[in-house]
């Protein structure tokens, strides 16, 4: 069965705002590299610093992973088809996990968490969303809707299942869909 319009669109927002840093309308190296600056720029991190260090290799391994299992036509660059390819095999698996997705997403929710107190608030969400180029008001929203208005602690574990929600679930409603800040995908 062919992917959903409506899953289409959302690994293609991420895509777009969260993989594509140069918006050459592929995800290369190059885009890891500049990924790898903008995040440490937000963070404060000088290129001599520990955690520039850290966030480079994180990102470098995630982009091999990627490359790896993503890349079918071997030209070192990963076209919208290939990832939407990628992803919908994981949503047949979510529980199965590649290890670059695994780093992945414990990246996200390490960069999200801020503070290091082990969960996600509304201001440290909309802090790394809003860096992205999404309005804040935006991802205000969409961090109530994935946290049950705040009634729910975005712990890793939470963080994990919501994740695996998003890039597997067709239910436009479903928590997990918000968890890259974007309230509506139409």
């Amino acid at each position: 069965m062919p992917i959903s319009e409506f899953r289409k669109k959302k690994l293609l927002f991420v895509f777009k705002v969260f993989f594509d840093v140069n918006q050459s309308g592929t995800i290369d190296q190059k885009d890891f590299e500049l990924a790898v600056d903008n995040i440490c720029r937000m963070r404060g991190w000088a290129q001599g610093d520990a955690n520039y260090q850290k966030t480079r290799n994180t990102l470098l391994k995630i982009w091999d992973g990627l490359k790896t299992c993503a890349d079918s036509d071997k030209d070192g660059q990963i076209s919208h088809d290939e990832w939407c390819t990628m992803w919908d095999d994981y949503s047949k698996k979510p529980d199965s996990a590649l290890e670059w997705q695994q780093v992945y997403m414990n990246f996200m929710f390490d960069l999200e968490d801020a503070s290091g107190d082990g969960s996600i608030d509304e201001d440290e969400f909309t802090l790394v969303c809003s860096s992205y180029g999404l309005s804040k008001d935006e991802c205000g929203k969409a961090f109530k809707k994935f946290s049950s208005n705040g009634s729910v602690e975005v712990t890793r574990k939470v963080f994990a299942d919501l994740w695996r929600e998003y890039f597997s679930t067709d239910n436009p409603n479903a928590p997990g869909n918000f968890i890259f800040g974007k309230v509506n995908f139409d």
